[in-house]
């Protein structure tokens, strides 16, 4: 396996992921969309770090890593690093939340349809940058 074709798998896993948030939205399962949602992420910036260069490291939240490399991304994506980083960050924090649950946190009472909305949107637009950095294997 090359680094491309690994880079390459990481948004192509990513990317069949994103059905899944369709299928968890229509059952109101709101937390799950945000756990699923946060790993779809992570492995779009993660095929993103890859393909410039940088060995992901094995903690959830890299959007830090694509501010600190941002010279290495081409124009188009440079726009939206903040947002994806932003996303990876917040979608980081809500993960073991969205899971595991807490004392005074119940997930499937806390997580509202906007929530699970603004994380389907991350999840979306990191898949986008990741496919617009990532040359895609001809299918």
């Amino acid at each position: 396996m090359t680094n491309v074709s690994l880079a390459q798998s990481y948004p192509i896993k990513a990317k069949k992921r994103l059905k899944i948030l369709d299928v968890l939205m229509s059952e109101a399962a709101y937390s799950d969309v945000i756990r699923e949602a946060q790993e779809i992420v992570e492995l779009a910036l993660k095929g993103m770090l890859r393909h410039v260069g940088i060995a992901p490291p094995h903690w959830r939240d890299v959007g830090g890593l694509l501010l600190e490399h941002r010279d290495r991304f081409p124009e188009p994506v440079l726009a939206h690093l903040e947002e994806a980083a932003a996303i990876s960050k917040w979608l980081r924090k809500e993960r073991e939340l969205s899971f595991y649950e807490d004392l005074d946190f119940i997930p499937t009472e806390e997580y509202t349809v906007e929530d699970a909305r603004k994380a389907i949107e991350g999840a979306m637009l990191s898949v986008r940058l990741a496919e617009a950095v990532i040359p895609w294997p001809e299918r």
